[in-house]
């Protein structure tokens, strides 16, 4: 991630934002990086077993938890770790109507709802692209922000810490138990690790 760019654009509240979380020297270190073939046997034998993660990768074995995921990272395993995938209602219904009203372009919905990207103003666009693009990373596109989307965007945009590694141990789990070829991504970040 190139910062002279954001700065350029004027998006230095971005970098905020980023460095809030304790991610902004993560994301803008050139050093790190990874060999595509070794994140993919990564995923190939990979398993999360109680939030462990353990694979092999040309004859290495590998294990890590969340707090040494943040230790490799350099950044903090603490904060909100919630993940799922289908059912939004363990962020509990006052919670997600709150998100429906803070990014819902009517005002004061009555019932939680997913947004329209388009329909959030440019900074809540710029922290969802960036979490859809590097922390819980689709393979497709992705137009409506769901609740559990609009969470982290709210979360990052108040500057209320986000446990980043135990998110992608939640989201490694997920691909690493999909049956379907990887159309939900690679967890991006991950191939900060290799």
């Amino acid at each position: 991630m190139k910062v002279a760019y954001f700065k350029e654009q004027g998006l230095e509240v971005f970098l905020d934002k980023l460095r809030v979380q304790g991610w902004l020297e993560l994301l803008t270190n050139t050093q790190l990086g990874c060999f595509v073939l070794d994140l993919a046997e990564f995923y190939a034998h990979c398993s999360v077993t109680d939030g462990v993660v353990t694979s092999e990768v040309n004859g290495m074995k590998i294990r890590f938890d969340t707090k040494e995921l943040g230790e490799i990272l350099g950044v903090l395993a603490s904060g909100f770790d919630l993940y799922v995938h289908k059912d939004k209602s363990v962020l509990g219904y006052d919670r997600l109507l709150e998100l429906a009203q803070k990014f819902s372009p009517q005002p004061g919905p009555q019932t939680p709802q997913s947004a329209k990207k388009g329909d959030m103003k440019s900074l809540h666009q710029l922290l969802f692209w960036f979490f859809i693009k590097n922390v819980i990373r689709r393979g497709q596109v992705c137009n409506l922000v769901d609740a559990m989307d609009q969470c982290f965007v709210d979360l990052m945009d108040k500057g209320e810490q986000i446990n980043l590694p135990s998110i992608m141990i939640r989201h490694i789990a997920r691909i690493a138990n999909s049956t379907r070829d990887h159309v939900l991504g690679y967890g991006f970040l991950l191939t900060l690790v290799f």
